[in-house]
Formats: structure tokens, C-alpha cells, sequence
């Protein structure tokens, strides 16, 4: 009996790619944040965004773990990241309420993203893909959740 190689679904990489580009700035937003936020809420928020960044980091690795799984590259350098991120960079610094809001929109924004790699894995039949988005999703609606609850006490 041969061994048939699976081939990764051009999409589902590209997908993937994506998916760690944004999850790469919003771990460097959150953490910038961890480290400049001020005020009244300081230290529930600074204790929040080191929580929040340490789970984006190992998200991270599991990505590109899962790119190369699937016999692409992952990145080379912050200008591929960059290029490839929807997600955008904050460029200012903002308050302690418009920081909780920025990262709440940009989990909601990535669950659209990863919905859209989900489905395309679903069509290629990765179940290992699938199953590693269906954790990322559930991930990042909790944070989004959780920001957007702690932004109405700010």
C-alpha cells in the first residue's frame, strides 16, 4: 500500500500566514500597551494585557508550527508580517479605555479572519487546521468579551 502525501491547500497556508501576522501585531500592540498604560486602572489592566500577550506569543509558534506542518514558510521579517497583517499598528499613544477598545476590536476583528481560513480548511478537508481555528476563535471571543466588559467601567 503507497503512502499518499497530503498536500496543504494553497489557501489554507495563505490563511495561515494571515492569521499569524495579525496575531504577531496584536501580541506586539498588547504588549505595548502592558508596558505604557496609565492611570486609575493601571494595574488590572497591566496584569490583564500581560496575561492577554503571553497567550498570543505561544499562539504564535503554533501557526507557524502549523505552516511549515503543511510544507510552507512561515515570515521572514516584520515587513512580511506587516504586509500580510490586516491588523494595524497604533501609531500614537492612546488612553487606557481607547487601549482596551483598539485590542477588543482587533480580536473581534481577527475571529472574521480566522472564520474565513476556517471555512477554506473545512473545503480542503484539514481537520488539524480546523481544529486549531476552532481553539484561535473561541480564544480570541473571550478576549474581545472580556475587553469590551472591562472598556465600560473605564
Amino acid at each position: 500500500m503507497s503512502k499518499q502525501k497530503y498536500i496543504a491547500d494553497k489557501t489554507v497556508t495563505q490563511g495561515l500566514t494571515a492569521i499569524l501576522a495579525d496575531t504577531f501585531v496584536l501580541y506586539f500592540k498588547t504588549h505595548s500597551f502592558h508596558w505604557n498604560v496609565e492611570g486609575a486602572h493601571f494595574k488590572p489592566l497591566h496584569e490583564m494585557f500581560e496575561e492577554q500577550y503571553t497567550a498570543l506569543w505561544g499562539v504564535t509558534d503554533e501557526l507557524a508550527e502549523r505552516i511549515r506542518a503543511l510544507d510552507a514558510y512561515a515570515p521572514l521579517g516584520m515587513k512580511d508580517i506587516l504586509k500580510q497583517a490586516s491588523l494595524q499598528e497604533t501609531g500614537q499613544m492612546p488612553d487606557a479605555k481607547a487601549m482596551v477598545q483598539q485590542l477588543a476590536n482587533d480580536n473581534a476583528e481577527l475571529v472574521n479572519v480566522i472564520f474565513r481560513v476556517l471555512r477554506a480548511a473545512e473545503e480542503a478537508g484539514d481537520e488539524a487546521t480546523t481544529d486549531m481555528l476552532i481553539a484561535r476563535i473561541q480564544d480570541h471571543e473571550k478576549a474581545a468579551w472580556m475587553l469590551r466588559s472591562t472598556a465600560k467601567g473605564l
